[in-house]
């Protein structure tokens, strides 16, 4: 067996190159005879990507949509995959109600994203509920009307 050319990607441009070359094997008509190749890229590619890449300061849920998006996953195949009911994704999804420390893990294992992706703050539209006109407010044993 001969030895690849490949080392550990140091560079930006290394890392393209060695994209570019992943590309071209696996479209090439005989990639099946190159596995090893591949498999070596794909190894130091995904180590590069690991350690160098880092997600944009977005918004949790701007970026669960994009994701959502991405692989075509409606509210309720994301409901089943974190086992949570259709409702509480409307809520999330409609920033009614922010994440859990159990959905950001799941989302965060599903989507294959560091969990700081999703734990960042977010506004969440919260609307300040109406009280009826006849409702009495009670401060301190005294009746005070709302």
């Amino acid at each position: 067996m001969q030895a690849l050319p490949y080392t550990v990607i140091k560079t930006a441009s290394q890392y393209q190159q060695y994209c570019t070359r992943l590309e071209e094997l696996a479209t090439a008509a005989d990639a099946a005879t190159r596995q090893d190749e591949l498999d070596l890229l794909t190894l130091l590619i995904e180590t590069w990507d690991r350690t160098h890449a880092t997600l944009p300061e977005a918004d949790p849920i701007e970026l669960l949509r994009s994701l959502m998006a991405g692989q075509g996953l409606l509210a309720k195949d994301l409901a089943t995959l974190l086992q949570v009911s259709k409702g509480t994704i409307s809520d999330i999804l409609n920033r009614r109600r922010g994440l859990s420390k159990d959905v950001i893990r799941r989302l965060a294992s599903h989507f294959q994203v560091a969990q700081e992706a999703f734990n960042r703050p977010y506004e969440l539209a919260v609307t300040a509920a109406q009280l009826p006109r006849a409702t009495h407010l009670m401060y301190k044993g005294v009746g005070v009307a709302a």
